[in-house]
């Protein structure tokens, strides 16, 4: 029996404490006073009365009512009844809100309160809220609803009823809890109610809720929110009506039974609770619809809108959904339920309409279905639970592994996340119980499986189960459908709006009171009315099968492969060894699939007695190696049971090795995951010792061993765990004491002798059995980091791969580092102390396990030193260990180790071959997967090899081409299966897969790399999850949008522009080469100006339609700041006006018409237009060209002022459709639509805003040539076709093709002498493709001229580039070896060629531009070839993108920023999976290879940079080079992130950044030869006989793989030269360096690298800080160039600018002999003159000698009495370091700096302050080599500063000097 109301309580509107317009909620009243005993008054009922917060309201609203819950500390309901209505305000009340009317007007006109039109009442009058609650911990809302609808009838008609009596009534009214019992109440108004209580207390009630849920948001909706509910993730509803929120929670929580929902759960939340919802915790909340606003920033909470009817998930946020089939047979269920017509409305004759059910029914049904779907999931659910302890208390625990093993449902996220809930678990403890009252869940689970299995393909079986299954629901909630005889009073029609006689009165408290006491009382003296709950024993049901039958494919485990299996066995065991050999190929492919895996397990038991089978070395290596065959299948979680079955085998198999000493098999059989997976100890002891603990309770005749008569078992035998246990749980209280004691100790010490027997068990596996390497086994997550092994399944998984602490190649750590024994120790104690205090062992007996297991480890390693020792003598066994790669920092692995075979790829130099060297390939090792590359490690298969390891690998985003092969391996030759991977970055593995790699593991293999490869979003790629913890397959989480829209930040352009581009031009100088001042141009005029902006943006120019959506952090001035701005204010082009006066002088300007992104997705935000041309006809113009992109400038030439254009090809109504109409014989321009007229406009503007031609006029086009100079061709034919079509006849291409018939023809392919275009030449040009323009004839009047050109396609540069890796990474061996064949297949790849053409067309757009007409590429999209022409151009044409920051530039402004599509050229995602890789970049940097090759001394970087971003292009590590335009990045908030917050040292996600940061450590990217002469343009020569094959294609170091990751390719460092022992002298420094093994530049590397690291070692030797290269290299050449200008004998430096044509230099290094000895002098700079001042070779020597030593003179000309190295303690857990002390007696300081050169000062020490200075003592990390007296410490008032000098006199020095220095003052 229970209370039916706990307390009641008045509360009402007071005002807030702080004043404030709010008001708040006052209990006025409450009954009765004091907490019951066995239940506490809850805390803050005053906010859930109002959950929108206590206002006044300005009429009266009608009552309302809804049921709030509250959770107490004990997680038990409260239910609170609340029913409010408004009461006009007293004066106090109104006082208090007219301060802030305003904003109660304002609140009060979104306020939820006003539920319906109100007539107002007086003027000016106020109404304020009454609530009356009802608190109680049962859910009758209808019984509360009426009768506080009563009690406010009774005041509001002014009935003659005593409200004192009604509450005490209510109050002291007792009901059943449950058990179908009904109960009649009155409350003293004459009123009537009937109370019906449920039959099972475990069935949830929830009336009608489920069916609207169902009706609000729909069927997927609600399976998404049934699905987001089991797996823990956070639920939000949001109503207009808390009565509908309390009614949508309930439903969920309906939905979710046999599960009890275990988190918070508020179904109303007020207002000022809203932080509640950042809780990290899963929650079920509803809010009101009005606070929706204050919910968008939750990012992990998915949303339900009950009135809208959506639910909104996350993009973070993965809900796994229900696994197949129970996916669609559920939703199918669901949809016949809700909506019957469904299955009749295609019939030609419907039935007459049947009878839908009743709302009521409808929710059972629903609820029937979901109960179905549970019983299915979790059918023979009990076979896997483990009896642990039965007495005093039941101890049940749940084989997860068995479950998801037996069901199918390894792989399945859903069950796998709700089997590790909370949910789960307390279904486990509630309804393990073997015990126990059972309902409804129980039988359906039991006795109804073969049913829904039988019914799964007949609806309408389905739905008659479910509907009997709903009358059993119904039935448990109206147990007496017929009786509802209520009888309640209610209040008049609109009686809220009469004037009520008087506020709500205050009420007698006494009388309330007494009534309670009085009942109270009478309760107290009449028996408990306690019903027995029936107990009985809860069935088990079938046992399980899995969810889906899937056939086990390859391996169909027929009854002949079992058969080999076990003669296999049997000749093992007969001693037959032959046969067994023979037979073994075929027994591990059988030993795939399961059934025979466990075949073998059973066959080898047979083969035990006693414990113990003792094998000959033969015999056991076999044991051995089909067992770990076995194993290396079995995840960590052993789902099948293999390791637990193979477990008692592994202790029970051994061999003799020598008298005494025996090795048994588990020493063999270490080497698998599922050893250090506490979850497999843990299932397989709770196994046993249920075995044991039922062991106890069966006679002893009944236990297994029990003889059989004829074939019958005895019925006894046929007991389960649960069946001894619940028969025991009976008897339980009938026992005596003394007996039950008994009992409890029994079941104790069995526990505990497990607990003994599996400390030796894992003991045996876990330790190696050479514990003097301290070898951890590889996959330990358990052991290696033994903090981290929890109890997740995270942690020990196949991802969660290897202890961070393995970075060493090799797989082994230090032997001090690492101590095995303790590792053990721990993992043991703490699988000990887990399942000791789970399965209740005394506190006793849990110390003494402590002190046992140190010993029992310590005793086995002991017998394994023996063991170890002995075995070392047998012959070893072949298969090398596997070696651990080394990852970057951020990189994880994804798949560990499979153990393939490499093989020889066709390249000559891994295999010996041409190279020389030995044959590294084939070779053994793994295979690993990480999140950013694909990585092989292994041994030369070739025993004369030696012991170098071979590394290959490449980045998973590069794979190009994967096929699975059959090989056979080198060394058995057994047909293998094996994967070929080709990778764009030339790498390519072949791999055979050893015979112990499942098929299923080398298939994970490759569903895992595809997965990696092409992620469904951009966000899955490496660049973006690095550094995050990534499940591969998860959607990572979405970036938070924060910050301006698009609209605001163009209106932010006007204000920023202007700022920041004249900031940008302070702060970044203009480039100029080193000789600026000999070259006879003056710098360009406008260079001194800042950008003037015009305030006028024509908002014409924007769709609104195709604008950006909000983005990231993004400020115009951001845009203005982008490369693309800072290189146009370098040129000095462009203004952003287009109406200031002084524009008027300026031909370009800035135009910020696509600041939106609106005209063209694929251009920049800011782009370079004609001054005179309007933004509103950009747009017009826009459409003729494809894509949109329109002609604009993107470079301007300094001294010709011609500018070079870029834009898309044109549409056909283009200027071809302009020409074509003009020489058109009729209707002439009527033809040509406007656009085409305003790109005729647009075209003219272009040629006008050139100077020289601005005023000329008439036939200055190349047409005018004559045909004489240009020979019989015409002056473009060379350029037309292509070299391969014959047939065209005399107009064949000449240049294209390499023949060159121009007049004065060059070798080479070199263009012509420029003097040939100096006649006459159009303003501008047009280079378009050949087949848009055909049949064009130009205008001789236009100042314009077309050149149609034949350019390849993109797909043709695909098909190239195939064929250009088959040639230089072939595959298989070549049949002819020898160069000619590569030479063969790279002339078929016509890869040369296309870089020719690329070439020839950008020399001659350099030479238009250099002779000053302009010119426009327009070719394809405007995206591919134009970009690479453009970029070619430029870099020919201008000096300043051929140092390290303007190649930057450059990239980032015509590739970057115009938009280059990488994503889809470079197949980043899931999407572009077809297209396939096209390497349109990559072709770009070999044409600028071929550039460097021929001017050296050129370009700033070295051809390393080249390969380096060619191989970080393909490889996504950084984000630089992902998505297809500036526009996307936008969108993802990638733009502007490098610049927004400085992030300290996280992974570079910027290629720029992380080239930045190489650079100041090493000079791998700077080319020493760097001299760049004075003309600026070069041409190169093009022809294919001129260009050679880059070396990034052919070249591979197999020491270490690509060494373009830099942490990674620094190998480990020389061994220092050792004495020999025999006292000889030192080994000879010398080593071999292999071609295509070693990294030859860093083997041996160049002379100025060499001495720079020398200087760097021997600075850092001296204890001084080193500098960096770059300063040290700086002052090299200023010193060189200050020696030569002095020096006037003019030396031979002069050698340098030599005469070859084209200006094509090479390194000049010359050996000066001067007076201080022979230096070398590398003399880089070309601007010296012999013409200087003549002087002797001895100034010039000893001024560059001062020069080099200017370094050591002082940084500061201040006092420095005294100064020197000292080392430094830094503060509390800093390091010691070196730093340079300077002692000022003037200032009275000791200051310190980072070197001796440097001037900024670190830190200052008044001596003012020091107490004393005394000698010190080393402290940790103190410098080793230092005497002990060297140190000492100088006191102060602060602190201590612990000193160290270099020696003892010095410190002796240094204290005198402070000490001298403080006495005198």
């Amino acid at each position: 029996m229970a209370r039916l109301a706990d307390y009641f309580v008045l509360v009402a509107f007071g005002p807030h404490p702080r004043g404030s317009g709010e008001g708040q909620g006052q209990i006025l009243q409450r009954f009765p006073e004091k907490d019951w005993e066995d239940n506490p008054f809850p805390q803050g009922i005053e906010l859930f009365c109002q959950p929108s917060g206590w206002q006044l309201c300005p009429e009266r609203n009608p009552p309302t009512f809804f049921v709030a819950v509250l959770t107490d500390i004990n997680s038990e309901r409260h239910y609170c009844a609340c029913l409010t209505f408004w009461e006009p305000a007293e004066p106090t009340q109104e006082a208090v809100c007219t301060e802030d009317a305003t904003e109660r007007e304002a609140a009060d006109e979104g306020g939820p309160a006003q539920l319906s039109p109100v007539t107002p009442g007086p003027p000016g009058r106020l109404f304020a809220p009454k609530t009356l609650v009802l608190v109680s911990r049962l859910d009758h809302a209808e019984v509360f609803r009426n009768s506080l609808g009563l009690i406010y009838t009774i005041h509001v008609e002014g009935l003659n009823v005593g409200l004192e009596n009604v509450i005490g009534n209510l109050l002291s009214c007792v009901i059943p809890l449950a058990g179908g019992s009904q109960r009649t109440i009155s409350l003293g108004a004459g009123d009537r109610q009937v109370i019906q209580t449920p039959l099972a207390d475990s069935l949830p009630v929830s009336r009608c809720s489920v069916a609207l849920l169902f009706r609000q948001l729909g069927i997927t909706n609600v399976l998404s929110l049934f699905c987001a509910a089991l797996t823990e993730h956070k639920v939000l509803f949001l109503s207009r009506s808390y009565q509908r929120l309390s009614d949508a929670c309930r439903g969920l929580l309906a939905l979710l039974f046999p599960l009890r929902y275990s988190f918070t759960y508020v179904p109303i939340l007020p207002a000022q609770l809203l932080e509640v919802l950042s809780t990290p915790t899963p929650f079920i909340i509803g809010v009101n619809a009005a606070f929706q606003a204050e919910t968008q920033e939750l990012l992990d909470v998915i949303i339900a809108d009950l009135d809208g009817g959506t639910v909104t998930v996350p993009e973070c946020v993965h809900i796994p959904p229900l696994p197949e089939p129970l996916q669609s047979q559920t939703h199918s269920v669901l949809s016949m339920v809700l909506d019957p017509e469904l299955e009749l409305a295609d019939l030609a004759f419907p039935p007459p309409s049947t009878n839908a059910s009743s709302l009521k029914m409808q929710d059972k049904e629903l609820r029937a279905v979901f109960l179905r779907l549970f019983a299915q999931l979790l059918q023979g659910y009990r076979w896997c639970l483990h009896m642990v302890r039965i007495h005093p208390e039941p101890v049940i625990r749940f084989h997860k592994a068995a479950f998801l093993g037996q069901r199918g449902l390894v792989e399945d996220d859903f069950l796998m996340k709700v089997l590790e809930g909370m949910a789960f678990a307390g279904f486990v403890s509630e309804r393990g119980v073997p015990y126990r009252a059972t309902d409804l869940f129980d039988e359906l689970v039991a006795h109804e499986v073969a049913r829904m299995r039988a019914d799964e393909n007949h609806p309408q079986r389905v739905l008659r189960h479910v509907k009997e299954l709903a009358e059993q629901l119904y039935k448990n909630e109206n147990p007496y459908p017929a009786v509802a005889m209520h009888k309640v009073q209610r209040p008049g029609e609109a009686s809220h709006l009469r004037r009520a006689p008087r506020p709500f009165p205050r009420l007698d408290d006494g009388m309330v009171q007494w009534i309670v006491d009085q009942a109270t009382a009478k309760m107290q003296g009449a028996p408990p009315a306690v019903k027995a709950e029936r107990r009985t024993t809860v069935p088990s049901g079938p046992p399980m099968t899995a969810i889906l039958e899937r056939s086990s494919g390859l391996h169909g485990n027929s009854a002949r492969r079992l058969e080999v299996v076990r003669n296999c066995i049997s000749y093992v065991f007969e001693g037959k060894m032959l046969e067994a050999k023979k037979l073994l190929p075929a027994v591990l492919r059988a030993l795939k699939g399961r059934a025979a895996r466990r075949c073998l397990t059973q066959e080898l038991h047979l083969h035990v007695q006693q414990n113990r089978a003792v094998l000959d070395h033969q015999q056991f290596d076999f044991v051995v190696r089909v067992m770990n065959c076995c194993l290396q299948d079995c995840t960590s979680l052993d789902e099948h049971g293999i390791a637990a079955a193979l477990l008692p085998l592994v202790t029970a198999f051994c061999r003799k090795l020598s008298p005494g000493v025996t090795q048994f098999a588990y020493s063999c059989v270490q080497e698998h995951v599922v050893w250090s997976t506490p979850q497999f100890w843990e299932a397989m002891f709770y196994g046993d010792v249920q075995t044991h603990i039922r062991a106890l309770y069966l006679e002893p005749g009944e236990d297994r061993d029990h003889v059989q008569v004829g074939d019958v078992l005895a019925p006894e035998d046929e007991r389960s765990a649960l069946d001894v246990a619940s028969e025991q749980r009976r008897l339980w209280p009938t026992l005596s004491r003394e007996k039950q004691q008994e009992l409890v100790q029994k079941e104790e010490s069995t526990v505990f002798s497990q607990a003994i027997h599996y400390a030796n068990r894992m003991s045996y596996l876990l330790l190696p059995l050479d514990s003097s390497r301290s070898r951890l086994l590889r996959e330990r997550a358990g052991l290696g980091d033994l903090e981290s092994a929890s109890n997740s399944l995270v942690t020990n998984s196949m991802a969660g791969s290897v202890a961070e602490s393995y970075d060493t190649e090799s797989g082994f750590e230090d032997a001090e580092t690492c101590d095995v024994a303790g590792a053990v120790v721990r993992f043991i104690n703490r699988f000990v102390d887990k399942v000791c205090t789970e399965s209740g062992v005394t506190s006793d007996h849990l110390k003494g396990l402590h002190v046992m297991v140190p010993d029992i480890v310590q005793m086995h390693i002991e017998t394994l030193e023996a063991v170890h020792r002995e075995s070392k003598r047998l012959p070893p066994i072949q298969k090398p260990k596997l070696l651990r790669p080394r990852l970057l920092p951020g990189e994880e692995c994804v798949l560990d180790g499979l153990r393939v075979c490499l093989l020889p790829d066709g390249r000559e130099e891994g295999a010996g071959g041409s190279g020389g060297g030995p044959a590294l390939l084939p070779a053994e090792g793994a295979v690993f997967l990480t999140t950013y590359r694909v990585i092989f490690t292994g041994l030369p298969t070739d025993p004369l090899v030696g012991e170098q390891v071979v590394v290959r690998s490449f980045p998973v985003a590069a794979l190009t081409k994967e096929k699975r092969i059959n090989v056979h391996t080198p060394v058995d030759q057994l047909l293998q299966d094996g994967l070929q991977l080709r990778s764009c970055t030339f790498q390519l593995l072949k791999m055979a897969f050893d015979e112990e790699v499942g098929s299923d593991s080398a298939e994970l293999f490759r569903k895992q790399l595809h997965k990696l490869r092409y992620p469904p979003d951009i966000r899955g790629t490496f660049a973006f999850t690095l550094g995050s913890t990534h499940t591969p397959g998860r959607p990572p989480r979405a970036t938070k949008d924060k910050g301006p829209s698009l609209r605001t930040l163009s209106r932010n352009l006007v204000k920023n522009a202007k700022k920041t581009i004249g900031r940008q031009y302070v702060t970044r100088k203009k480039y100029s080469p080193p000789s600026w001042e000999h070259r006879g141009q003056p710098p360009p005029e406008d260079q001194e100006d800042e950008i003037s902006v015009s305030e006028e943006l024509e908002p014409s120019t924007l769709t609104p339609s195709s604008a950006l959506k909000p983005s990231d952090r993004m400020t115009m001035s951001s845009l203005v700041e982008r490369a693309c701005c800072r290189d146009y204010q370098r040129l000095g082009l462009g203004t952003l006006s287009s109406s200031l006066s002084r524009a008027k002088s300026e031909p370009f300007r800035i135009s910020p018409v696509n600041r939106m992104y609106a005209i063209c997705r694929s251009y920049p935000g800011l782009l370079i237009v004609p001054q005179s041309v309007q933004d509103n006809a950009l747009q017009r113009v826009s459409r003729c060209y494809r894509q949109n992109r329109f002609p604009v400038v993107c470079w301007r030439s300094g001294r010709s002022k011609a500018v070079l254009l870029r834009s898309g090809g044109l549409h056909g109504k283009g200027v071809v459709g302009l020409f074509k109409a003009q020489n058109a014989p009729s209707p002439g321009q009527s033809q040509a639509d406007s656009s085409s007229l305003e790109q005729e406009k647009y075209l003219q503007a272009v040629v006008s805003s050139m100077p020289r031609f601005a005023d000329a006029s008439g036939r200055n086009t190349l047409s005018g040539f004559s045909s004489a100079h240009v020979g019989s061709h015409g002056k473009w034919s060379s350029v037309r076709a292509s070299g391969r079509s014959a047939g065209l006849g005399v107009d064949v291409g000449s240049r294209l093709a390499g023949r060159d018939v121009l007049s004065p023809p060059q070798a080479n392919g070199a263009p012509p002498d420029p003097g040939f275009l100096q006649p006459q030449r159009a303003a501008l040009y047009i280079i378009g493709d050949k087949a848009q323009l055909k049949g064009v004839r130009p205008d001789p009047l236009q100042q314009w001229e077309l050149v149609p050109i034949e350019v390849f396609e993109a797909r043709q540069v695909k098909a190239s580039f195939k064929k250009l890796l088959k040639a230089c990474v072939p595959g298989c061996p070549a049949a002819e070896p020898g160069p000619a064949s590569f030479l063969r297949s790279l002339e078929d790849s016509e890869w040369l060629t296309q870089i020719h053409k690329l070439l020839q067309v950008s020399v001659l757009v350099v030479e238009l531009l250099d002779s000053g007409s302009s010119v426009l590429v327009s070719l394809e999209d405007g995206w591919d070839i134009t970009t690479q022409v453009v970029s070619l151009v430029q870099l020919l044409s201008d000096p300043f993108y051929r140092t390290l920051e303007g190649f930057r530039l450059l990239v980032e402004k015509e590739w970057l920023s115009f938009g280059h599509r990488f994503s889809h050229r470079g197949a980043h995602t899931l999407a572009g999976q077809s297209s396939g890789f096209t390497p349109v970049f990559l072709q770009f940097l070999d044409c600028v290879h071929q550039v460097h090759l021929q001017f050296p001394m050129e370009f700033e970087f070295s051809p390393f940079y080249l390969k380096f971003l060619g191989y970080h292009h393909a490889s996504r590590r950084f984000r630089t080079f992902l998505l297809d335009s500036d526009y996307e990045r936008i969108e993802l908030g990638l733009l502007y992130e490098e610049k927004g917050e400085r992030r300290g040292q996280q992974a570079c996600r910027s290629v720029w950044e992380y080239v930045d940061r190489l650079s100041k450590r090493t000079p791998v990217f700077y080319n020493y030869m760097y001299a760049p002469e004075d003309t600026e343009v070069l041409r190169p020569y093009s022809n294919v006989s001129n260009l050679k094959v880059w070396d990034f294609y052919t070249e591979e170091t197999l020491a270490e793989g690509p060494p373009y990751d830099w942490e990674l390719a620094q190998g480990p460092p020389e061994p220092p030269e050792e004495e020999r022992p025999d006292g000889g002298a030192p080994q000879s420094r010398r080593r071999v360096v292999w071609p295509c093994y070693d990294s030859r530049p860093r083997a041996q590397p160049d002379a100025i690298s060499r001495l720079l690291e020398e200087l760097q070692r021997l600075e850092t030797e001296l204890g001084r800080p080193p500098e960096r290269w770059k300063d040290t290299w700086d002052r090299v050449k200023a010193a060189q160039r200050l020696e030569a200008r002095a020096d006037g004998r003019g030396t031979p430096s002069s050698l340098l600018v030599s005469s070859v044509p084209h200006h094509r230099r090479s390194l000049g290094v010359y050996l000066q002999e001067g007076p201080v000895g022979s230096t070398l002098s590398l003399s880089l700079d070309s601007d010296q003159s012999s013409g200087s001042t003549a002087s002797s070779s001895r100034q010039a020597a000893r001024r560059s000698t001062s020069t080099l030593y200017s370094q050591f003179q002082t940084a500061e000309s201040e006092n420095r009495s005294y100064e020197g190295t000292l080392y430094k303690k830094g503060a509390f857990m800093k390091p010691w370091k070196a730093r340079w002390f300077v002692l000022d007696k003037t200032k009275h300081q000791l200051r310190y700096y980072d070197h001796r050169v440097d001037t900024e000062c670190k830190g200052v020490i008044d001596l003012a302050e020091v107490e004393a200075v005394a000698p010190g003592t080393p402290t940790m990390g103190a410098p080793k080599t230092v005497d002990e007296k060297a140190f000492f410490d100088v006191k102060t008032t602060r602190r201590v500063y612990n000193f160290c000098a270099q020696d003892v006199p010095s410190a002796q020095q240094w204290v005198d000097q402070i000490q001298s220095c403080l006495s005198d003052a």
